[in-house]
């Protein structure tokens, strides 16, 4: 008996495709407290791409209280991020991080897809 070229061959599976980005340990600690904290219930937090600032586009990182249609999610030691499915050819290939300082804190993105970053930081290119 043979088989069909479209039949999957016993023992084999397709590996998932990569995640549009990567969570370091120090951003998942921080969105773990920040949902804890959370005056309402939420599944972790949403990451999106919006126009505005100096060079076009800002990150934005808010509350996600559900899975919206097509959005990606990302989960590492506890945290979960979801993805806006528009911000993802943005986002390809970056890491999430938090950093803190004296004089600030936050999250980071290390993006290699930006091509250029406004003077205070807040805002990118692509």
């Amino acid at each position: 008996m043979s088989t069909s070229a479209t039949e999957a061959s016993p023992g084999k599976s397709r590996k998932a495709p990569p995640a549009a980005i990567k969570i370091s340990d120090a951003a998942a600690k921080r969105i773990n407290e920040v949902v804890a904290k959370a005056t309402k219930p939420v599944l972790g937090v949403r990451v999106s791409v919006a126009a505005k600032g100096c060079s076009g586009k800002s990150y934005v990182v808010e509350y996600a209280e559900d899975r919206r249609k097509f959005e990606d999610m990302v989960e590492h030691n506890g945290a979960t991020v979801f993805i806006d499915p528009k911000a993802v050819m943005y986002l390809l290939g970056s890491v999430l991080d938090y950093r803190e300082s004296k004089m600030e804190s936050g999250f980071v993105f290390e993006n290699p897809n930006e091509k250029g970053r406004c003077g205070c930081g807040e805002s990118f290119s692509v």
